[in-house]
């Protein structure tokens, strides 16, 4: 007897800067080739339809900023609750819906700011958001399955500051510099990688991944493929 597919649904839109389409396209291969059956809605509105999500072991998000209905993040909501597990990076999770409450407390992190370079060095380009940083492997993340033998990296792009909560378990973090120009007068560091459980659902997010140059990334797309098999149903 065969085994009936698993079933991922991408959700992308928003901010063309994060290539929403050329990204998530990325990783669809690698669902296949994991056993996924894979839809792509251009549209939150999927989230709504109960009957959809009640069959759906994924969900892929790459959305970012704009809006969702209420009847949308209710539908999210409930489908995670009972078990449809969610996964993103960067601002297509990080930095989605930022007037809806019930969905910054589902993720747990929220874009908040990226340092850029020293203001008479800005070009007015995203480039100018571009910055060499490292992520830092937490020795407690060593042996999980989305981490496992992966030890701390440095890339060149935008480093999140994300506001957060600790009810995320955190698996990497970032640090973010004090220097002589930034308002802020000491280091801060926060969430890189994290996952969230949400009811019998799994939540997992990665804040490297800005567009495809990064995703290409051997340590970001390692993460996020495993990110995305671990959180599934």
């Amino acid at each position: 007897m065969t085994p009936s597919l698993k079933r991922a649904l991408i959700v992308r839109g928003g901010w063309d800067g994060h290539q929403p389409v050329e990204a998530t396209e990325m990783f669809i291969p690698h669902l296949e080739a994991h056993g996924f059956e894979v839809s792509v809605h251009e549209s939150t509105a999927v989230y709504a339809d109960a009957t959809v999500m009640a069959d759906i072991d994924l969900v892929v998000q790459c959305n970012t900023m704009t809006t969702i209905e209420k009847e949308e993040i209710a539908g999210l909501r409930a489908a995670i609750e009972a078990g449809t597990g969610m996964a993103g990076w960067h601002g297509g999770i990080a930095d989605s819906y930022r007037n809806t409450a019930d969905y910054l407390q589902l993720i747990g992190g929220q874009f908040a700011h990226h340092p850029g370079v020293h203001p008479s060095e800005a070009k007015g380009e995203q480039a100018d958001n571009y910055l060499p940083y490292r992520i830092d492997v937490l020795e407690s993340a060593a042996d999980h399955p989305i981490t496992r033998g992966i030890e701390s990296f440095d890339v060149v792009t935008e480093q999140y500051w994300v506001l957060s909560d600790d009810y995320n378990d955190v698996l990497a973090t970032t640090t973010l510099p004090a220097r002589e120009w930034d308002a802020w007068n000491r280091p801060i560091t926060c969430p890189a990688v994290w996952t969230r459980q949400w009811g019998a659902g799994r939540i997992f997010v990665s804040t490297a991944g800005h567009n495809v140059a990064v995703l290409e990334n051997e340590t970001v797309r390692t993460i996020i493929e495993r990110g995305l098999l671990w959180a599934s149903r």
